[in-house]
């Protein structure tokens, strides 16, 4: 299996914005969705793609993750960047999707929310809300 590259979230986003055909998949839980926030693509005029990697709470692998990128459009022409909330579940998944079929993933590192700071916050350290890119909350 071919390596997934990583971006930085500055990357991935100036990636979706000159790239029409290029998708974000937050591969996060519903309840980071719901609780955390999600990306906000609407002024790019794309919407981010939510598909777990893992179902909360049991946090079991979705063993129909493929055929749900198919069903949201993705091809295996398109160019998906994946999110998570640190970048290890989005490295997973990026993964998982190359070996179905889907060659052109990138990971995006540090995710959504990034590392812990020393007061044990995230958020405020890299990932997507700490580079100061359009988020939202559901």
């Amino acid at each position: 299996m071919a390596s997934v590259p990583e971006v930085s979230p500055e990357a991935a986003f100036r990636a979706l914005q000159e790239d029409p055909d290029a998708v974000l998949v937050d591969v996060r839980t519903d309840a980071e969705w719901n609780f955390v926030g999600v990306p906000e693509l609407s002024g790019v005029n794309k919407q981010v793609v939510l598909i777990p990697w893992q179902v909360f709470p049991s946090m079991q692998v979705n063993d129909h993750f493929a055929e749900h990128l198919r069903r949201a459009g993705v091809t295996a022409e398109s160019k998906v960047y994946y999110l998570c909330r640190s970048g290890a579940r989005s490295l997973a998944a990026a993964q998982a999707a190359q070996m179905a079929g889907f060659p052109h993933g990138f990971n995006v590192s540090d995710g959504f929310e990034g590392p812990v700071d020393a007061e044990g916050h995230r958020g405020t350290v890299s990932g997507w809300k700490a580079a100061g890119l359009p988020w939202r909350q559901r």
